[in-house]
């Protein structure tokens, strides 16, 4: 059975606390994107080693994410919360105090451990922490704030980097992580899943598959496709995957039990979630480049130029997380993807060598809001899929994918605009651009139609209970 040590911890501290960890967590995706040309002058480096400087992160980020909810799971989730908050607080600490680019990568791939173990318990944290009918709302500022960290990362770190150093985008972390750990260990409430045993089988299949599909997808667009290395990772990764699927369809008690993609709610909004970032991580990785490059704005106009876009869900999201709690996440989140296509088809379109912001801005305003309607109500609907027992380990699995999602959308669309254009002038960037964006759009819409599989929630009837009124199926089974 679940355990709960209830008392200390109140919604309102729990929101704070897990909204800001998720902040640093996701904030860290993008963040040195903008500070790479300052991190060569200091560290010196090829091109490979200061990619690495961001794939580094990306890897251990998506590959422990699973693994991180199970340890949660098991040996209690504000325990391991805060495990994995002073991992991450001390590897910022060293990359800032890197005296090499070998050093910095090694403490990149530390932060994303830490990270991983961190980023899915924050959510399993609020979700025990918050009562079932004020979720949506708590839902749309976690959403709020993570959807803001994800696209603000290329702003954050070249407004830091132009202004102070570069440093500064890992020293940004330690003093609100020192912060964080005191009040978490104080103000949340401890709470553990079903006690199960380890599956160490399971954990070393989906670990070692992700690693090769992850390391495949960073590598693919720099050493080619077709290079051995990527090839076997490619391949070796899906072997592992596949393996552990056969595992977990056997095993008594696997990480992640595959009965739960027999929910259409589950399959759906993971499969819209991995979509999205597909679409939202390459447009991003693209578009601060066109800004900067192109249009010849400094790393911070052209963050700031971008706010109706990044800064929307700080608006938005808490309307969307009330709006889902009133009318369910299925139309709300399915309007998102929907508008967060248009804007990225729209900015395909006016895409010029010399386009005004005029011109872009209904496009970053349409993309930002759709953004907004997706976070929260989309994990909403992660959360209501399964029995709570299981929250930790959905949580887990539905960032993994996220992560997959965007290292495969930063792959996919840096492949393509290789193909259609480069960087030989501004012209030829946008041509190669503009049919990226386009490819982001599609995958986005696509999501969109997968979130009209899911299940609608039942009308509500007078006298029946929160826990069944707004329950996906898996919950409604169980109760």
């Amino acid at each position: 059975m679940p355990q709960q040590t209830a008392g200390r911890g109140s919604a309102a501290w729990a929101l704070v606390i897990t909204s800001v960890a998720g902040f640093m967590a996701a904030l860290d995706n993008l963040v040195v994107t903008t500070a790479l040309p300052s991190i060569r002058e200091d560290l010196g480096g090829a091109l490979h080693d200061l990619e690495w400087t961001v794939s580094a992160y990306t890897l251990t980020f998506a590959v422990l994410l699973m693994f991180g909810a199970a340890l949660g799971d098991r040996f209690g989730r504000r325990r391991l919360f805060i495990a994995g908050l002073a991992v991450f607080t001390g590897a910022s600490a060293a990359a800032a105090m890197a005296p090499g680019i070998d050093s910095l990568i090694a403490a990149r791939a530390v932060q994303g451990a830490g990270a991983a173990v961190m980023m899915p318990l924050t959510l399993t944290l609020l979700t025990a922490a918050v009562p079932e009918a004020r979720r949506g709302m708590a839902y749309g500022i976690w959403g709020a704030v993570n959807g803001l960290a994800v696209a603000s990362g290329p702003l954050v770190g070249g407004s830091l980097t132009e202004h102070i150093s570069w440093q500064w985008i890992f020293w940004l972390n330690v003093p609100l992580g020192l912060l964080l750990i005191p009040l978490a260990r104080l103000r949340l409430a401890e709470s553990h899943g079903t006690g199960a045993p380890l599956d160490l089988l399971g954990t070393l299949l989906a670990s070692g598959g992700l690693f090769g599909i992850v390391y495949g997808l960073v590598r693919g667009p720099v050493d080619g496709w077709t290079g051995t290395a990527v090839l076997t990772a490619l391949f070796a990764g899906s072997a592992l995957l596949a393996g552990f699927v056969r595992h977990s369809i056997r095993a008594r008690n696997p990480m992640l039990p595959m009965r739960l993609f027999r929910s259409r709610a589950f399959s759906g909004i993971n499969a819209a979630s991995l979509l999205m970032f597909l679409g939202m991580f390459g447009s991003i990785f693209l578009l601060s480049q066109y800004m900067q490059g192109v249009l010849g704005y400094s790393p911070t106009e052209a963050g700031l130029r971008m706010l109706p876009w990044t800064g929307m869900p700080m608006l938005v999201a808490p309307i969307a997380g009330i709006l889902s709690d009133r009318i369910g996440g299925r139309p709300v989140v399915a309007a998102g993807l929907f508008l967060q296509a248009l804007g990225l088809g729209h900015l395909a379109v006016v895409a010029t060598a010399e386009a005004s912001y005029a011109s872009q801005l209904p496009a970053l305003v349409i993309s930002g809001v759709g953004m907004a309607l997706f976070f929260a109500p989309a994990s909403n609907l992660v959360m209501s899929s399964v029995r709570p027992k299981e929250q930790g380990i959905a949580s887990g699995a539905n960032n993994a994918l996220r992560e997959v999602g965007g290292a495969l959308g930063v792959a996919i669309m840096a492949s393509i605009f290789s193909a259609q254009g480069g960087y030989e002038s501004a012209r030829s960037f946008v041509d190669g651009m503009r049919p990226a964006l386009v490819t982001g759009s599609a995958a986005v819409a696509l999501a969109g139609i997968a979130t009209l599989f899911i299940p609608g929630r039942r009308p509500t009837r007078p006298g029946e209970p929160p826990a069944v009124r707004t329950a996906g199926p898996v919950l409604e089974k169980a109760s």
